[in-house]
């Protein structure tokens, strides 16, 4: 999981220098799957970062707020709603009226590269947001399928998107997710912080105590942050980290 995280870092941060080691990463049949395909990902978003196609997407600008400075600083880079460097940009729409079962499609078909289908990932992930668009629960919906995929990889995503999106409809899918014990731990682990996000709706945290003593340490101890996550979210706290006043002198 950690090697997977500084893959997808690597990627996220766009430097050209690291494609080396990713593409021996992801070139060796004997690498785990988990880490052979997040470089595959990350090769791919760099190529793409750098080439000439993602200079005529038009895609998604993140944030309204941003300061000139940081439109200048960011302007090469894709945006959505979340505050987050995606492993890979969200698939543009070519019309106003986006095709959700075009995008499940394109999510679900093992024939593509993982990077396409990560982008038709992201695709739907922002047509589930804000969670009071038509859009969204079919989107949501679309986006479930993605846990019958044979890749441990892009289930841990859909759960980690489900985590951002923090729409009740992903609940009955991540409630499952976590239950099996048979899957991936580190996909049991996006599932148990994306419930933790919904905190708030009935049921959740019942669940999650479910799984305190979970054979897989990864597991109890993902439950552990839901646990607190579920607990701000109830209490309304939109930051889970805040620094208390007068210690950031002291730091």
């Amino acid at each position: 999981m950690c090697r997977h995280e500084a893959a997808e870092a690597l990627g996220a941060l766009g430097d050209k220098g690291s494609l080396g080691l990713l593409r021996e990463l992801r070139d060796d049949a004997g690498e785990v799957d988990v880490v052979r395909e997040t470089c595959e990902i990350a090769v791919d978003r760099i190529e793409w970062e750098h080439g000439l196609k993602s200079k005529s997407e038009q895609l998604k600008k993140r944030y309204a707020w941003r300061s000139v400075v940081e439109d200048i600083l960011m302007a090469d880079f894709e945006f959505s709603d979340f505050a987050s460097i995606d492993p890979a940009p969200p698939l543009p729409q070519s019309s106003e009226t986006p095709s959700i079962p075009e995008l499940e499609k394109t999510l679900l078909d093992t024939s593509l590269p993982l990077f396409q289908r990560y982008r038709a990932m992201f695709a739907l992930r922002d047509l589930s947001s804000p969670p009071d668009l038509p859009t969204a629960v079919p989107a949501v919906q679309s986006l479930a399928r993605g846990f019958s995929d044979p890749s441990a990889l892009f289930r841990h995503e859909i759960a980690f998107v489900f985590g951002q999106l923090s729409h009740p409809a992903s609940i009955p899918s991540l409630t499952e997710t976590l239950s099996n014990t048979k899957e991936a731990s580190m996909v049991r682990h996006e599932a148990a912080e994306a419930l933790g996000s919904l905190g708030d709706e009935a049921g959740v945290e019942d669940t999650l105590r479910k799984f305190l003593d979970d054979p897989e340490q990864v597991v109890r101890d993902s439950v552990i942050v839901a646990l607190d996550m579920a607990e701000f979210e109830k209490n309304g706290e939109a930051e889970y980290a805040i620094v208390p006043e007068g210690m950031a002198a002291a730091t």
